[in-house]
């Protein structure tokens, strides 16, 4: 038996601890991925410290994964061994249900998650669906590509919601923000951001990025916006951001976990003003991103980890330490 270095979860919010467990073998219509890089998005820390409940456990999370095919499971198609893959947070849907029926495979009733319910990137190895990978653009290296498969991803996703929106609000101006906004502005519209109170190297982040407004999250825009995004995962904003945009505009709540909405009175809702939610992604979301990424071209600002600093890593998220996102790297094997 082929073993292999994982970070594994075996009991939601303990650290996770470094194993030697077994390498994956490819099953029908996989692809075995050696990993080069695995960002660590927000929602691994929701995994991890029990804010989304029942997980496969034990679990190696890890959902934004950069790496090499290395071996084909029979039926596996489009891809060849050498092939440099991304692997995404949608690891595979049922193809059967209404809504995989109707184009919305992103709300299939009975899909798959990579690093939920099926081991995810923070290895040496990861398997993966042969038909829910994605090519990654040359331009890309692998620490500056790994953010692109979620914080990219559902980034983009929530963005095209914003419609034709010029004024676009980013609250929380993490990974997912610092890339969308370089797609907003590369695309002709204005972006404000909105960090934690006080965040003055946040704030000045989003300037250096293009952004035309920074400031605390709890302070009004100086114009209404068309839209905002939340990014951050507190419920509270929701009232803030409708108290931001103007009639008929929208508010999008892009992460998967968010703390309880606060009441709020209905003339912030008045005016056709909508709230929206992101659930996961399509592929077609991945290849529409993946064509415009390169022409932007975005730029990913990381701060790199190796393998066994994955708690360190995700200690630091919690904390707000740093600006971009957090990769784990395996190019030291021997670390």
């Amino acid at each position: 038996m082929m073993m292999m270095r994982a970070m594994v979860l075996e009991r939601q919010g303990q650290p996770l601890q470094l194993r030697e467990v077994a390498r994956p073998a490819p099953g029908a219509g996989q692809v075995l991925i050696q990993v080069t890089a695995c960002a660590v998005c927000r929602t691994d820390l929701h995994i991890v410290d029990g804010d989304l409940a029942e997980p496969k456990l034990p679990l190696i999370p890890g959902h934004e994964v950069i790496g090499t095919v290395a071996e084909l499971g029979s039926g596996a198609q489009g891809l060849a061994v050498g092939d440099r893959v991304g692997v995404p947070w949608l690891g595979g849907t049922c193809g059967r249900c209404p809504y995989c029926q109707a184009g919305r495979e992103n709300l299939c009733d009975r899909p798959v998650f990579t690093g939920y319910t099926l081991d995810g990137g923070f290895a040496e190895y990861i398997v993966a669906n042969s038909a829910y990978v994605f090519a990654i653009p040359d331009i890309f290296d692998d620490v500056a590509a790994a953010p692109l498969m979620c914080a990219g991803l559902i980034g983009f996703r929530a963005y095209a919601m914003t419609g034709a929106a010029q004024r676009i609000g980013l609250y929380g101006f993490g990974a997912a923000a610092h890339i969308i906004a370089q797609v907003a502005i590369f695309e002709g519209r204005e972006i404000h951001a909105f960090t934690r109170k006080g965040d003055i190297e946040g704030q000045a982040f989003a300037r250096q990025l293009g952004a035309v407004w920074a400031g605390d999250s709890d302070q009004p825009p100086e114009q209404e916006l068309d839209a905002a995004i939340i990014f951050a995962p507190v419920g509270a904003l929701v009232p803030t951001a409708l108290a931001a945009v103007r009639k008929g505009g929208t508010v999008i709540c892009a992460g998967i976990h968010m703390s309880d909405i606060p009441g709020f009175p209905y003339d912030l809702l008045w005016g056709e003003r909508q709230v929206r939610s992101v659930a996961n992604l399509t592929r077609a979301d991945g290849m529409a991103f993946l064509e415009i990424a390169p022409r932007v071209p975005v730029k990913t600002t990381n701060h790199v980890y190796p393998l066994a600093q994955a708690n360190q890593a995700l200690d630091d998220l919690r904390a707000g330490r740093f600006e971009g996102a957090a990769v784990l790297t395996l190019e030291d094997r021997g670390e």
